[in-house]
């Protein structure tokens, strides 16, 4: 009876180690995402840390970009979960296995995005921090979406 309890189920049966640079650049990902979630959560919970995020423009994000910050930290946690996936690790991802190569070109995509509008936000304080972070970002993700 025991033993049926401690088996791999077998959805997680076929996952592999990954290498050493792709779990590296996960790990990588995996804190800078959930520093991420984290501060869109905080966001939307009204910390008066807009200064940092859409701009710059008030130190308390109004309500409709509190909704957004919410639905970001969402989006957020839904990629770290589709990144450490795709790296080898058995964690649940919101989406089929068959679709996670394709789902972490896309982050790779958005993070490019993520890049250039970081870079070119009015807010100092916000590229200070989310240019670096994005670029850190960018270059895990394609690490993984390069070699797992």
């Amino acid at each position: 009876m025991l033993d049926s309890i401690w088996q791999i189920p077998p959805y997680l049966a076929d996952m592999s180690q990954p290498s050493a640079l792709t779990a590296a650049a996960a790990g990588l990902a995996a804190a800078l995402l959930m520093g991420l979630v984290v501060f869109q959560v905080a966001l939307a919970a009204g910390a008066p840390w807009g200064r940092a995020a859409y701009g710059g423009a008030a130190a308390r994000v109004p309500g409709r970009l509190r909704a957004s910050s919410a639905v970001a930290a969402v989006v957020w946690a839904g990629v770290l979960l589709v990144v450490l996936r795709r790296a080898g690790y058995a964690v649940w991802a919101p989406l089929p296995d068959s679709w996670l190569p394709t789902a972490t070109v896309l982050v790779v995509v958005l993070l490019v995005v993520a890049c250039v509008l970081n870079a070119i936000t009015p807010s100092r304080l916000e590229r200070a921090i989310w240019l670096p972070v994005s670029v850190l970002l960018l270059a895990a993700c394609g690490t993984v979406a390069l070699t797992a």
